[in-house]
């Protein structure tokens, strides 16, 4: 090192290192011992330079000592947050395309190319209107609109260049991709039957006012259901709920996936069922998938994906990556135990090599693990992929029981696999995970799993948030499906059903068929 030259942190660790290395291959066995006390000093140092300082710090990328600075607040620290949310996000919108693809390849042949058309407007439309409201809505902060139900502020993005918030632009991208995957999975239900500008009118309201008003309650700093809620006039954690951090649903089991799930359930009941898929005996009538290789393609991608949503639900990756590690291992292994589960039940109810079970058990279990990823141990997430199927198995023969046609099991996969696993984090969520997997709690959370020594307070807040994202989705898709049942905007005549969907996009017909006296 020349003369005046600051030494960096590497440097410094070596220094009392390379004596002790030279002398050993000079003298002998002699030396070995000085060379491993060494390299225990020099193990104890590189610890404590990588210890993350537990206060926070404004220092920006570089501290006062000249090294990088990744303590919490730090630029280094939120650049690398910005970047896992971003590619987190970029993973949860491919899953636009496994949707896409699950959907095409399980209606029939002649509405696989609307239904393709219908999921790439709702991904634009989402957009434009989670940019335009929803954003605003479902976030909370210390302001003068604050309050537990609904964000009143940064319509339009118009706070962007006054915002201090760290990984501002992140968080939004990333939030539009959770609310993108909200409106696209009734699409599903409502396949082979329901008119283009129903499901158009159908997404804004998701992504503009039911979905955010759920986003806002559990997982804003103003929410009323949410670990994330703040006293402005401290700025410490302020939980409303009795012996609880509030609702644990780390990624969105309730959030997204009942939100989405009842509105399909909603759907799917409002609409009726397909033609002819039962008789007059009341038996179910075979509507064959037109491309299993699409399906499974689809589901995998979904697979895929689900690693962005889990995962990079910590928000960070400085830190974070015990807990995204832990995340993505009880992801694989819920999903594994889904798929495998479903095939064997299957199997057993006599369907063997029944593809599209295994695809909709192993989506079930991805759905039910969701809420708990964080906070439950590995061998818990092969048991909730296990419930998780059986669930999925039980409700949808129970709607077919009822005369209702969900074509692609949305609502059994994703709302009542939601139900479950949301409800699923009251019995098996370790104290240790969850003081982990939230820092808010100091180490010190007030509740947990009942079986593994919880009281129950957590499991209570639990069924609350099932009850009341429930209840509010349900009622509010209820409204809109109805009105445009009433209209007579949601279902496309007999006539077209027969012929298939495609037919009203054929070249030509395209200026006046979004008014179309009998649908698009």
């Amino acid at each position: 090192m020349l003369d005046g030259e600051v030494a960096s942190p590497l440097q410094k660790l070596w220094q009392p290192l390379r004596q002790p290395i030279v002398r050993a291959c000079a003298c002998g066995p002699r030396e070995v011992p000085k060379l491993f006390s060494a390299i225990d000093n020099i193990t104890r140092r590189s610890r404590r330079l990588a210890r993350r300082p537990s206060g926070p710090c404004t220092e920006g990328a570089v501290a006062p000592s000249g090294q990088m600075d990744v303590s919490i607040g730090g630029q280094l620290y939120q650049d690398l947050s910005s970047l896992w949310l971003f590619l987190a996000a970029v993973l949860v919108f491919f899953m636009q395309i496994g949707f896409a693809m699950l959907e095409a390849g399980s209606v029939r042949f002649q509405s696989s190319k609307n239904i393709l058309l219908k999921n790439t407007l709702n991904t634009c439309l989402g957009a434009l209107v989670w940019w335009a409201v929803g954003h605003s809505f479902a976030s909370g902060s210390c302001g003068k609109h604050t309050n537990p139900v609904l964000g009143l502020e940064n319509f339009f993005l118009s706070n962007a260049g006054l915002s201090n918030t760290p990984n501002y632009w992140s968080l939004f991208f990333y939030g539009w991709v959770f609310a993108a995957t909200a409106a696209t999975i009734p699409s599903g239900a409502l396949a082979e039957r329901c008119q283009l500008r129903a499901y158009l009118v159908w997404t804004f309201w998701q992504v503009a006012l039911i979905y955010p008003v759920v986003v806002h309650a559990v997982w804003s700093q103003a929410g009323w259901l949410s670990p994330f809620r703040v006293d402005c006039a401290t700025g410490l954690p302020s939980v409303v709920l009795y012996k609880s951090i509030g609702v644990i649903d780390f990624a969105g089991s309730a959030n997204v996936h009942m939100v989405g799930g009842a509105a399909a359930l909603m759907g799917a009941i409002l609409i009726g069922p397909r033609k002819g898929r039962f008789n007059a005996e009341g038996y179910i009538i075979d509507f064959p998938a037109n491309n299993a290789n699409l399906q499974v393609l689809g589901t995998l991608i979904l697979w895929m994906g689900w690693y962005g949503f889990n995962a990079g639900s910590t928000g960070c990756l400085y830190g974070c990556q015990q807990v995204a590690s832990i995340i993505a291992v009880n992801t694989t292994l819920s999903a594994a135990a889904g798929g495998l589960t479903a095939f064997i039940m299957t199997t057993m109810l006599g369907f063997p090599g029944e593809i599209s079970s295994v695809l909709y058990g192993i989506l079930a279990g991805l759905v039910g693990i969701t809420s708990g990823c964080a906070v439950v141990q590995a061998y818990a997430a092969v048991i909730v992929g296990l419930i998780s199927a059986l669930v999925w198995l039980a409700s949808s023969r129970a709607l077919k029981a009822f005369k209702i046609d969900d074509p692609l099991d949305a609502a059994p996969v994703h709302f009542f696999c939601g139900i479950w696993g949301t409800l699923q984090v009251g019995f098996f969520a370790t104290e240790t995970s969850v003081s982990q997997a939230y820092p808010e709690t100091n180490g010190s959370p007030a509740d947990w799993g009942v079986f593994y020594g919880g009281k129950g307070y957590q499991l209570g807040v639990q069924i609350l948030a099932v009850v009341f994202v429930a209840s509010w989705a349900l009622l509010m898709s209820g409204i809109v499906f109805y009105s445009l049942k009433r209209l007579g905007w949601l279902r496309v005549s007999e006539g077209q059903e027969e012929k298939g969907l495609d037919r009203l996009q054929e070249v030509g017909r395209g200026v006046n068929l979004l008014w179309h006296p009998n649908g698009f």
